[in-house]
C-alpha cells in the first residue's frame, strides 16, 4: 500500500529564508495547490489523506469540506503551522471534527519537529506521523529511531518512508531534484522491504515557486514545482498503479496495522 499524506497549512515557508507573505496570500496559493491536488486524485481515483492546519480549515472551511465529500481522510497537522502549544493538540483536532464532520485519528507535527507521545495520546490521536526517521543537517537526526510502523504510548508512529539499509529519504524534496526512474527503484525497493510508503508532500509545491524575490527559495526546492510537480506526480501514480501498487488513506492503514496485531494475539 502507499499512503499519499499532504501538509495543507498556511503558505508560511518563505518565512525560513527572510521573506514574508500576506495571510490571504497564504492562503490563495495553499488553496490552488490542494484544487490541483484533488482534481489529480480525482481522475486517478485514489483517496489519500489531507493533514490540516486548523488555521487553514477555519479560513477555507469549504475545501475541507470537499475533501471529506470526495473520500479523503482529513488529520491534524497543529493548530498553526509556525506556532505550538500543548493545548493546540486538542484544540486543532475539535476544530477540524466540527468543520469537517469527521473523527480526527491522525497528527502530523508541523515541520516534522519532535512532539511529546503521552500528550499525542491524551489528546485522543489514534497514530502520530512525525517522524523523518533519516539524518538531514540543521532538520533530522533520527538514525535512532525505527524507520517502520511501530507504538509509542500505545498510538501507532508511521514514519515518513526511507529507502532500506542507507535510510535516503523518500520525501517530498526528492521528488522535485531525483530522476523519477531513481525515485521508482528506491520506491519499489521500499515497498518489498516494508510492504508500504509513507510519502508526504505540500499543496504550495503545486505552484510556480521560482519567483526568488519574492519566495527566497534555493534551486532545490523551487525545481520542477507548479505544473512540472503535478506531472511527476501522476507519473508515479500511473507507475504505481501498473507495477499493482494500491493506495490508501492512512486510517485505512491504521486498521490494517490494528487487525494484523489481533489477529497476532489470537494465534499466539
Amino acid at each position: 500500500m502507499i499512503l499519499l499524506g499532504f501538509d495543507v497549512e498556511e503558505f508560511d515557508m518563505p518565512f525560513e529564508y527572510g521573506k514574508s507573505i500576506p495571510f490571504d496570500e497564504q492562503l490563495e496559493i495553499s488553496t490552488r495547490g490542494t484544487n490541483t491536488i484533488l482534481k489529480l486524485l480525482g481522475q486517478k481515483n485514489i483517496k489519500v489523506t489531507f493533514f490540516c492546519t486548523a488555521n487553514y480549515a477555519i479560513n477555507r472551511p469549504d475545501v475541507i469540506k470537499q475533501m471529506v465529500t470526495e473520500g479523503h481522510e482529513v488529520a491534524s497537522h497543529g493548530y498553526y503551522h509556525s506556532d505550538f502549544k500543548v493545548e493546540h493538540l486538542m484544540q486543532s483536532k475539535l476544530a477540524l471534527e466540527n468543520i469537517s464532520g469527521t473523527e480526527v485519528t491522525g497528527f502530523r507535527m508541523a515541520r516534522m519537529m519532535p512532539v511529546d507521545e503521552a500528550e499525542i495520546a491524551k489528546a485522543g490521536y489514534e497514530y502520530n506521523s512525525s517522524i523523518n526517521p533519516t539524518w538531514l543537517p540543521g532538520r533530522y537526526n533520527n538514525f535512532d529511531k525505527p524507520r517502520t510502523w511501530f507504538y509509542d504510548h500505545d498510538v501507532l508512529q508511521i514514519p515518513a518512508s526511507v529507502s532500506p539499509v542507507i535510510r535516503f529519504p523518500l520525501f517530498w524534496l526528492s521528488f522535485h531534484n531525483l530522476p523519477l526512474s531513481l525515485l521508482k527503484r528506491m520506491a519499489s525497493a521500499t515497498l518489498k522491504k516494508d510492504g508500504y510508503l509513507n510519502l508526504y508532500f505540500h499543496p504550495w509545491e503545486f505552484t510556480n515557486l521560482h519567483d526568488k524575490e519574492k519566495f527566497g527559495f534555493p534551486g532545490y526546492v523551487s525545481k520542477n514545482s507548479g505544473e512540472a510537480f503535478a506531472r511527476r506526480i501522476a507519473d508515479f501514480i500511473d507507475w504505481a498503479m501498473d507495477k499493482g501498487y494500491t493506495f490508501g488513506r492512512t486510517d485505512g492503514f491504521c486498521e490494517i496495522i490494528k487487525n494484523k496485531i489481533k489477529q497476532e494475539a489470537v494465534l499466539h
